[in-house]
């Protein structure tokens, strides 16, 4: 077996850490044993194709389970299932609370808030274009699959804190979803549950910035954003004056998310010392060399997406690029590809950061701006749906 096989656990404290390595080993016990991968669709349910459904072509191949295909049932049943604070324990929360479509399905906040109220350990990540990019999800990949992954915060008693038998029970008794769940998938369990939510992840895509119509041939970019394209676009090589933002060499061109291959999407971006590592990956992997690694997320409307990185710290755009241009911190898992990327010197030993000038950090900030889909962060179809509705 691999030394990265996946051990499906979490690092938070040492008391949090037991409660949700169960919490996963559950879910774990729960997909194998049940047969998910093997389900199919009841017989005489017939759910339709997703209307007007198309993938931007420039992303790339991905990958939909044989057993949960991409329905206008699904995505209804799902869409529904995600506002409803019916899936938290105390009928306080939904997924919504935590991820909110004007914010690209972020919540604003440096780190996620628990059903107490309390903060927890990682900041919530957008949900745009999941279908592209790792397809291990968290922060940490803990989750080999987004059928897994939206059971877990359900699951979790930091923060949704609801028992499977009871939302199914739960559910069971509302006038409305069973008959959702007849048409979307035949019966109503859990993993009638998990696949709904994952339909509907998997169908928040974002496609139509500014950018995307320039690559379109649809919108022009000014100068100043152009130049901070090109710049996101280069790796900084001093020897033969390239200058660069190296950007691209950790979010790949257009879907500008990690890299989808493997472990490829993890990365140490020189956050912290060797002495305040946070495990990252290697909690999932039991790996030494991926500690301190992290998912890299898309930067797909990054503009409304603050604040950044896996535990909030930075505000601002700028306080980002403030930290790849001079606040690169050594450690022994850091990214080559980042500890290489300076544009004064070729001496990776020597390197400090970028060190681009102003007008450069300047572009670079106005070029991922260019990345809003304002379409996006308004289209009802992925609002919610219970507004105007009563309950």
């Amino acid at each position: 077996m691999s030394k990265r096989s996946l051990v499906l656990a979490l690092s938070i404290t040492t008391k949090a850490r037991h409660i949700l390595g169960t919490v996963s080993r559950a879910l774990a016990a729960l997909f194998i044993c049940a047969g998910l991968g093997g389900q199919t669709l009841t017989a005489g349910t017939s759910p339709r194709p997703i209307e007007g459904f198309e993938a931007p072509f420039v992303f790339g191949r991905f990958a939909i389970p044989a057993d949960n295909p991409l329905t206008q049932e699904a995505f209804e049943l799902g869409r529904r299932l995600f506002y409803d604070p019916i899936l938290s324990g105390d009928n306080s929360m939904s997924c919504a609370s935590c991820h909110e479509q004007e914010r690209a399905f972020t919540d604003g906040r440096a780190l996620a808030i628990g059903r107490d109220g309390e903060e927890l350990e990682f900041n919530s990540m957008s949900l745009a274009n999941l279908l592209w990019g790792p397809q291990l999800f968290f922060w940490d990949g803990r989750s080999p699959s987004l059928e897994h992954q939206v059971l877990e915060p359900l699951l979790n008693p930091f923060e949704m804190n609801q028992p499977l038998d009871a939302l199914v029970a739960e559910l069971s008794a509302d006038p409305v979803y069973p008959a959702m769940f007849e048409a979307a998938y035949g019966r109503l369990d859990e993993h009638s549950i998990s696949r709904a939510l994952a339909t509907f992840l998997r169908l928040l895509i974002s496609s139509d910035s500014k950018y995307d119509r320039y690559l379109l041939g649809d919108a022009v970019l000014t100068d100043q954003e152009e130049l901070g394209r090109k710049l996101f676009m280069a790796h900084p090589d001093v020897k033969t004056s390239l200058r660069g933002g190296n950007c691209i060499d950790c979010h790949s061109q257009f879907v500008t998310a990690g890299f989808s291959d493997g472990f490829d999407g993890f990365s140490n971006n020189g956050l912290d010392p060797d002495a305040d590592l946070k495990p990252g990956l290697a909690a999932t992997t039991n790996y030494g060399p991926d500690f301190g690694k992290f998912k890299v997320p898309s930067l797909r409307n990054i503009a409304v997406t603050g604040p950044y990185m896996h535990d909030g710290r930075f505000d601002t755009l700028e306080d980002v690029m403030a930290h790849y241009n001079h606040g690169i911190v050594r450690s022994k898992t850091l990214s080559p590809l980042i500890l290489e990327a300076d544009n004064l010197v070729a001496d990776p030993t020597a390197a400090l950061g970028l060190r681009l000038e102003q007008h450069e950090i300047d572009a670079i900030i106005a070029f991922l701006h260019t990345l809003t889909d304002q379409t996006f962060l308004d289209d009802p179809a992925f609002s919610n749906p219970f507004e105007g509705e009563p309950r």
